[in-house]
């Protein structure tokens, strides 16, 4: 968005579409609210036109050769676009990833908290991540910890899948695993 000379946003150039007098192409091909092409005309006759109808004459696609605008009303067009654009906001669905670290001599009641709370988030749609760091010499365990991550696999088989793994064995391991859709 550009600036005016005194550095206040122009107020002009918030809309992206181009209507009545800003239009300042010789020619353009013109369709009725209704969806009834005109054809090409001049933009003057187009402006009388819509002045006519009490419409607006708005720019809906600029790179055409000529330009095509639409006669329709300008504010129900904007209200319309808006009310679309919250519409399609409030059904998106944002996924989270959740983070669940264990070790590989995690016990027994930690270690079945833990698949609680996994099932918990894959049942509210939620992604989970296990990971598993080693540090020092405990990299000497990887086997265990590797069996560690397959015991969560086999404890969260009916309610997800895995989606993504360590691709090799390091001093971090993970496995994330996405909720089955029913």
């Amino acid at each position: 968005m550009s600036n005016n000379y005194r550095g206040r946003p122009n107020r002009y150039q918030q809309d992206q579409h181009r209507i009545n007098r800003r239009i300042r192409v010789p020619e353009v091909r013109v369709v009725v609210e209704g969806g009834e092409p005109l054809g090409v005309v001049s933009t003057d006759v187009a402006l009388k036109k819509a002045e006519e109808l009490g419409l607006d004459l708005v720019e809906v696609s600029p790179t055409a050769k000529p330009p095509v605008c639409k006669i329709m009303d300008y504010g129900k067009f904007k209200y319309k676009e808006q009310k679309k654009k919250a519409e399609s906001k409030k059904n998106r669905s944002d996924v989270v990833l959740k983070e669940l670290r264990i070790r590989y001599k995690t016990d027994v009641g930690d270690f079945n908290t833990k698949i609680e709370k996994a099932k918990d988030f894959l049942s509210k749609g939620d992604k989970v991540k296990f990971s598993m760091q080693f540090r020092g010499r405990e990299i000497a365990f990887m086997e265990l910890g590797l069996e560690k991550l397959k015991e969560v696999s086999k404890a969260l088989e009916e309610y997800a899948t895995i989606d993504a793994q360590s691709p090799k064995p390091g001093r971090q391991i993970f496995v994330t695993f996405a909720p089955i859709k029913k």
